[in-house]
This record gives C-alpha cells, structure tokens and sequence, in this order.
C-alpha cells in the first residue's frame, strides 16, 4: 500500500513541509503545487520571499518530472526512480502576495534528463516568477549514510541485493 505525506506529496521532504508546500496537481508530465504565505515566508518588504518562490518552482518541476516517468505520486522512495535538480535559472517579474500555486511541466525528457519549466501566480493569476530547469533522473544517490553498489552482489539474497 502507498502512503502519502499530508501534503500530497510520496516521498517525506523536511524542508518542503516546514514551508507548507502542498501538491495540488499531478500527472502527464505536469505538476502545481500550492502554498498559503505566512509571516515566515516573507521578506523585509512582507512579500513572498525570493527562496520560497525558488522552491516552490523547484517542487514544482521536480514533481512535473515524476509525472513523466509514470510514477504515482504516491510511489514511495525507494520504489522507482527520483530525481534531482542539475541546474535552474529564475525570473522574478513582481511581487508574490497571498495564496501563490506554482505550475510546472516536462518541456522534453531523455532517459535520464528532463528539461523543465515552471511559473508561480498569485491569486490574481498574475505571473510573479519564472524559472526553467534540467533535473536527472537518479536510481539512488549516494550520501555519507547510503553507499550505492556499483559490481552486482555475490549476496543470493534478494533483501540484500541491489
């Protein structure tokens, strides 16, 4: 069985919570997702800050990304392949107010990169941001705690084989 975050979203991500992200749309290489400001979102000006704008266009590819790959957006990590963001370039074009829904969608997708782009607006429909994206597609990824397997395992046993 599949289990999702409360926001919507397969895969636990500590940063995008705290934020209030929520995953409002997803499938067919297309993704929105969609946050309510809150005082700790704003900058010194009390408009949405530039880093809440970037993640939300981030989440918002990366998912649009997942989508494209046929993966639920209830497949859990571990259970198919992720992805992460090789590079992105954002435009800010006015300041993002009140409730802001990022959309974002695969433009093209090789098999093992997506070319991306995503738009945040605000309730008003008005186009705050605009960023676009290469994202790869990963089987794992290698941290100090996960070492990935590069030979195939000696090991018969499928728990503990790559």
């Amino acid at each position: 069985m599949s289990v999702t975050t409360a926001a919507g979203f397969a895969v636990r991500i500590p940063f995008v919570e705290r934020l209030g992200l929520r995953l409002h749309a997803y499938g067919d290489g297309a993704a929105e997702v969609r946050i309510e400001l809150a005082a700790e979102h704003l900058n010194t000006w009390q408009v949405a800050h530039g880093g809440v704008l970037m993640t939300m266009l981030d989440v918002a590819m990366a998912q649009a990304t997942r989508s494209a790959l046929a993966l639920g957006p209830t497949v859990p990590a571990g259970q198919g392949p992720g992805v992460a963001t090789v590079e992105m370039k954002t435009s800010f074009v006015r300041p993002a107010e009140g409730p802001l829904r990022a959309a974002g969608r695969v433009l093209h997708r090789s098999a093992t990169l997506a070319f991306c782009e995503a738009a945040v607006y605000d309730a008003q429909e008005r186009l705050c941001a605009h960023a676009t994206g290469t994202f790869k597609v990963l089987r794992a990824l290698a941290t100090a705690e996960r070492k990935l397997r590069t030979e195939p395992s000696a090991d018969p046993d499928p728990e503990t084989t790559a």
